[in-house]
């Protein structure tokens, strides 16, 4: 029984991250793929740039909310709250979210970068740490307006500050922040390549769209 419950949970979790926002939102309120434009990627940040803040901030609160969510998920287990197994689970189904958000089933496999995904994860498990991080992405979009180049650098902080900021002794979480650090530069390749080559595009994401 416990085994079913923990697997269903995983294929809850999954199928909540699969939701594709972005997609469904423009197709249902624009008539569009945001897929088709823009940087090609079914997340809140390409909403922004394709739709506008009207469809970015709903698109950026609901994968927000994808990982919370999922995460939360783990109160439903047979697990102690705070033991290791339960934090384990709550990493576990977060990360089959952020599958999920990457990975839809529900939108051919095509879907975005997991930013906002990650987000929610973070802000569940460690909030402090997570309000941190976002006031560094907050600082790099203000000086620099590169949604990619603030991403990266609020992933690569996330370890820095959990761990050495914040003394986190939890093992799991340790290895969960450098997986993020890692997976946000390996999903941001192809902005950095233009980043360096001066190429990636700057945004407003107040501005409305005509």
């Amino acid at each position: 029984m416990e085994t079913i419950l923990i697997i269903s949970l995983f294929v809850a979790a999954y199928l909540l991250g699969s939701i594709p926002t972005a997609v469904w939102w423009g197709k249902r309120y624009y008539g569009i793929d945001v897929r088709e434009f823009g940087s090609g990627n079914a997340g809140a940040t390409n909403t922004f740039r394709v739709l506008g803040k009207k469809a970015g901030i709903p698109v950026l609160l609901v994968d927000v909310l994808k990982g919370t969510v999922a995460v939360l998920l783990a109160r439903f287990s047979f697990y102690l709250p705070n033991s290791n197994a339960f934090v384990n689970l709550e990493l576990g189904l977060g990360i089959a979210a952020l599958v999920g958000h990457v990975f839809p089933v529900f939108a051919g496999f095509r879907g975005g970068k997991g930013v906002a995904t990650i987000l929610g994860i973070v802000i569940c498990l460690t909030p402090l740490a997570s309000l941190m991080v976002l006031g560094v992405f907050v600082m790099v979009l203000l000086a620099t307006r590169y949604v990619s180049l603030s991403s990266i650098t609020a992933g690569v902080s996330f370890p820095f500050v959990l761990n050495i900021v914040l003394k986190n002794h939890n093992q799991t979480l340790f290895i969960f922040s450098l997986i993020i650090a890692v997976l946000l530069i390996i999903t941001h390749k192809k902005n950095i390549s233009r980043l360096l080559k001066r190429q990636e595009t700057k945004v407003n994401l107040f501005a409305k769209k005509a």
